[in-house]
Protein backbone atom coordinates (compact mmCIF):
# COMPACT_ATOMS: atom_id res chain seq x y z
CA UNK A 1 0.00 0.00 0.00
CA UNK A 2 1.35 3.53 -0.88
CA UNK A 3 0.15 6.88 0.46
CA UNK A 4 1.02 10.36 -0.84
CA UNK A 5 2.60 12.71 1.38
CA UNK A 6 3.01 15.65 -0.64
CA UNK A 7 1.34 18.84 1.29
CA UNK A 8 3.69 20.83 0.49
CA UNK A 9 6.52 22.46 3.13
CA UNK A 10 5.41 22.06 6.92
CA UNK A 11 2.50 19.97 5.92
CA UNK A 12 1.63 16.64 7.73
CA UNK A 13 -1.15 15.08 5.65
CA UNK A 14 -0.36 11.70 6.70
CA UNK A 15 -0.42 13.19 10.83
CA UNK A 16 -4.52 12.24 11.39
CA UNK A 17 -4.23 8.76 9.78
CA UNK A 18 -1.50 8.10 12.33
CA UNK A 19 -3.58 9.98 14.95
CA UNK A 20 -6.13 7.77 14.32
CA UNK A 21 -4.28 4.91 14.26
CA UNK A 22 -2.88 5.40 17.19
CA UNK A 23 -6.41 5.72 18.80
CA UNK A 24 -7.03 2.72 17.98
CA UNK A 25 -3.70 1.68 20.14
CA UNK A 26 -1.63 0.45 17.41
CA UNK A 27 1.90 0.94 17.24
CA UNK A 28 2.91 3.35 14.51
CA UNK A 29 6.71 3.34 13.68
CA UNK A 30 8.44 5.60 10.96
CA UNK A 31 11.03 4.27 9.02
CA UNK A 32 12.73 6.89 7.02
CA UNK A 33 15.06 5.49 4.51
CA UNK A 34 16.33 8.94 2.77
CA UNK A 35 19.80 8.82 2.26
CA UNK A 36 20.02 4.88 2.19
CA UNK A 37 21.88 3.22 -0.48
CA UNK A 38 22.96 -0.38 0.33
CA UNK A 39 21.77 -3.45 2.60
CA UNK A 40 23.98 -2.61 5.72
CA UNK A 41 22.55 0.91 5.86
CA UNK A 42 18.93 -0.20 5.10
CA UNK A 43 19.32 -3.36 7.98
CA UNK A 44 20.60 -0.75 10.44
CA UNK A 45 17.88 2.02 9.63
CA UNK A 46 15.40 -0.78 10.24
CA UNK A 47 17.10 -1.66 13.71
CA UNK A 48 16.63 1.52 15.16
CA UNK A 49 13.45 2.98 14.27
CA UNK A 50 12.06 -0.55 14.57
CA UNK A 51 13.75 -1.13 17.87
CA UNK A 52 14.68 -4.79 17.21
CA UNK A 53 16.13 -6.78 19.37
CA UNK A 54 19.82 -7.50 20.32
CA UNK A 55 19.67 -10.70 18.11
CA UNK A 56 18.57 -9.09 14.78
CA UNK A 57 21.30 -10.52 12.64
CA UNK A 58 21.14 -7.82 10.16
CA UNK A 59 19.98 -10.06 7.20
CA UNK A 60 16.80 -10.64 5.48
CA UNK A 61 15.99 -14.02 7.80
CA UNK A 62 16.53 -11.69 10.64
CA UNK A 63 14.26 -9.28 9.65
CA UNK A 64 12.19 -11.65 8.23
CA UNK A 65 11.67 -13.36 11.49
CA UNK A 66 11.28 -9.74 13.81
CA UNK A 67 8.46 -9.04 11.39
CA UNK A 68 6.65 -12.22 11.69
CA UNK A 69 7.44 -12.85 15.01
CA UNK A 70 6.86 -9.56 17.31
CA UNK A 71 7.03 -11.57 20.46
CA UNK A 72 9.94 -9.26 21.14
CA UNK A 73 8.21 -6.17 20.74
CA UNK A 74 5.91 -4.30 23.44
CA UNK A 75 2.01 -5.97 22.83
CA UNK A 76 0.01 -4.11 20.54
CA UNK A 77 -3.23 -4.93 18.73
CA UNK A 78 -1.39 -3.92 15.25
CA UNK A 79 1.60 -2.17 14.28
CA UNK A 80 2.19 0.40 10.83
CA UNK A 81 5.31 0.89 9.44
CA UNK A 82 5.48 4.24 7.08
CA UNK A 83 8.20 3.93 4.76
CA UNK A 84 9.86 7.10 3.57
CA UNK A 85 12.75 8.00 1.47
CA UNK A 86 12.88 4.79 0.06
CA UNK A 87 13.24 5.96 -3.93
CA UNK A 88 17.37 6.38 -3.26
CA UNK A 89 17.89 2.68 -1.74
CA UNK A 90 15.12 1.24 -4.62
CA UNK A 91 17.51 3.07 -7.46
CA UNK A 92 20.69 2.33 -6.20
CA UNK A 93 19.79 -1.22 -5.14
CA UNK A 94 16.92 -2.03 -7.24
CA UNK A 95 17.63 -5.76 -6.14
CA UNK A 96 17.79 -5.39 -2.44
CA UNK A 97 14.41 -3.37 -2.68
CA UNK A 98 12.66 -6.03 -3.81
CA UNK A 99 14.07 -8.18 -1.59
CA UNK A 100 12.89 -5.26 1.13
CA UNK A 101 9.53 -5.28 -0.31
CA UNK A 102 9.20 -8.78 -0.68
CA UNK A 103 10.10 -9.23 3.58
CA UNK A 104 7.22 -6.78 4.03
CA UNK A 105 4.56 -8.04 2.08
CA UNK A 106 5.39 -11.87 3.63
CA UNK A 107 5.10 -10.25 7.14
CA UNK A 108 1.91 -8.32 6.21
CA UNK A 109 0.36 -11.35 4.63
CA UNK A 110 1.58 -13.61 7.69
CA UNK A 111 0.02 -10.94 10.49
CA UNK A 112 -3.13 -10.88 8.16
CA UNK A 113 -6.36 -11.41 10.84
CA UNK A 114 -4.03 -12.30 13.64
CA UNK A 115 -3.47 -10.19 17.02
CA UNK A 116 -0.04 -9.33 15.89
CA UNK A 117 -1.15 -7.41 12.72
CA UNK A 118 1.22 -5.29 10.58
CA UNK A 119 0.67 -3.04 7.50
CA UNK A 120 3.14 -1.00 5.90
CA UNK A 121 3.07 1.65 4.23
CA UNK A 122 5.40 3.17 1.24
CA UNK A 123 5.31 7.12 1.37
CA UNK A 124 5.17 8.75 -1.85
CA UNK A 125 6.47 11.89 -0.91
CA UNK A 126 9.19 13.26 0.96
CA UNK A 127 10.02 12.20 4.41
CA UNK A 128 8.22 14.40 7.18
Amino acid sequence: MTADDTGGPGRRPLAPVLDAVRGTGWSTVALDLSGVRGKAAFMDRCAAALALPDWFGRNWDALADCLTDLSWAPPAPGRLILVSGWRDYAEAAPHEWETAQEVFAAAVEQGRGTATALEVVLVLGPPG
